[in-house]
């Protein structure tokens, strides 16, 4: 009995210095927002030293001797542990290797590299200038090599499969490798024969702007209430990238706008309210604790693009949202019509940017990204090369090439912030999002009824109790599995995708 009141108690305690490492992160995400909302350029080296100090913070309590002797002492008596605190001792351990197998030197001095380096990126996708970002962005990759080669070491995996880990636990490269080159089989083919389906259509027709950006804030904000983001723990506001920050219990969405197309900056809000409701919807019970995190940004995305490609692009959706668009754009004629508007939201085109991009071309422009970090990664390809190998990627995956580097190797904030090992897991995402979208259907009753009438609660409902408030309580794949039969797999999204772009 003495023995069992000991393991319980080293992993209560291990639960408060998990909770305080968990406010530390959560501050650290509020500064992150901040930096990229309404700071002012000249609070940026106050602000790199701030997140750089709270990183080496939550790095120091975690790498203190004493956690992994909790930990050990916790493990040998976790059979008095419940399946959510035996779920959550694992992620404590996963998040104690990460932590353990990097100096706190190294940690600060990358939170200072890529804090400096996403302020030269704004400057430089501003005034087109990659030749500025180089010296910073040599610097975050040669910090990131350095932390992937110790946290090799730790995991016993490769360096580039250690960085995946942080981002997808457990998932390995040749992982990625199986799916994408199915995808890559796939694709080219199918994009040829989907752009030769569209020249039978009828022509596009484009709304004709200006559309006034509060009206496009108050429109995205009533489709956020519709589909169940809650106010009360979370805003909506504009950044150079669009991305979801803060914590669940205050969910800090941003978008982008421009007067001359009201879609880019909608499908931009509901990709990110896709991921704000994931947020939203984690277990409340454990969201100070690492089992009750987001399980890995595969799910995260799926999340997102569940929201804005497989919901939000439907016919369905549509018929529900038109009115509502007419009505806030005085919006009249032939260009306002449902099956005008459903073209508009499925043409497909390549296009230089990725966060613009439609389904069938948004995977190969990842297919990219993740040739051109691993091969930035591995050292064979320099970073002042990146624009050229950019343009040649982009011009035999997509057919078409940059005219300038803001519109290339500079549109994503991803490797100056230091993410390499992120990229994959949109796709991923994408493949997962359809698995889960085709579940929904099979597990709500009158589904398309529902989204038709604007009701999304039970959608909502739907995928809090299978995929939201699972946390990081399993693996994604088990995840999967449980809400949709399947692990992640490529066959469910190619057959949305010939349904949706090549109908019989």
């Amino acid at each position: 009995m003495v023995k069992t009141k000991m393991a319980l108690s080293a992993y209560t305690q291990l639960e408060q210095k998990f909770a305080r490492q968990s406010a530390l992160s959560g501050a650290m995400a509020m500064l992150h927002w901040d930096s990229a909302v309404i700071m002012p350029d000249g609070g940026s080296a106050a602000r790199a030293e701030q997140l750089a100090t709270l990183g080496v913070l939550a790095h120091d309590l975690l790498t203190n001797p004493a956690v992994g002797d909790l930990l050990d002492k916790a493990e040998a008596d976790c059979a008095d542990l419940d399946d959510w605190q035996r779920a959550n001792l694992q992620e404590m351990w996963n998040s104690w290797r990460h932590a353990t197998a990097v100096d706190a030197d190294l940690v600060e001095a990358h939170s200072h590299a890529t804090s400096a380096c996403e302020m030269k990126w704004r400057a430089a996708r501003e005034d087109n200038d990659f030749a500025s970002l180089v010296p910073s962005l040599e610097e975050v990759v040669s910090l990131t090599r350095q932390i992937a080669d110790a946290k090799s070491d730790a995991f016993n995996v490769s360096p580039y499969d250690a960085l995946l880990d942080q981002y997808e636990p457990g998932c390995v490269s040749a992982t990625i490798d199986a799916l994408f080159d199915d995808l890559g089989a796939f694709l080219p083919g199918f994009l040829q024969d989907v752009l030769e389906h569209q020249k039978s259509r009828p022509d596009l027709i484009l709304p004709e702007g200006p559309f006034a950006i509060e009206i496009q804030k108050q429109v995205g904000h009533d489709f956020m209430t519709a589909l169940g983001f809650d106010f009360d723990h979370g805003r909506l506001d504009i950044s150079h990238h669009p991305f979801t920050g803060g914590i669940p219990d205050d969910v800090r969405l941003t978008t982008r706008y421009v007067t001359e197309d009201f879609t880019q900056s909608l499908m931009g809000t509901l990709h990110e309210t896709g991921h704000a409701l994931y947020e939203q919807g984690l277990p409340a019970k454990w969201r100070s604790q690492p089992v009750g995190l987001a399980r890995g940004m595969a799910l995260h995305e799926s999340q997102s693009l569940l929201v804005e490609m497989q919901l939000s692009r439907g016919h369905d959706f549509l018929s529900y949202a038109l009115p509502k668009m007419k009505l806030a754009y005085k919006g009249d004629g032939p260009a306002w019509e449902i099956e005008n508007l459903q073209r508009l939201y499925l043409n497909v085109k390549p296009d230089m940017i990725r966060v613009d991009a439609d389904e069938v071309t948004y995977p190969l422009h990842v297919i990219l990204r993740y040739r051109l970090e691993k091969a930035l990664f591995a050292g064979d390809l320099a970073i002042a090369d990146l624009p050229g190998a950019w343009n040649d990627q982009m011009q035999n995956l997509l057919g078409i090439t940059p005219p300038n580097d803001s519109m290339g190797c500079l549109q994503d904030i991803h490797w100056p912030s230091g993410a390499i090992g992120y990229f994959p897991t949109y796709t991923m995402g994408a493949l997962g999002a359809a698995q889960i979208f085709q579940a929904a259907f099979e597990g709500v009753e009158k589904l398309q009824a529902q989204i038709r009438d604007g009701n999304f609660s039970e959608l909502v409902n739907w995928l809090r109790k299978n995929i939201h408030e699972a946390g990081s309580s399993k693996s994604t794949n088990e995840i999967l599995q449980s809400a949709t039969g399947h692990p992640l797999h490529t066959e469910a999204f190619k057959a949305h995708l010939k349904a949706r772009y090549l109908p019989t």
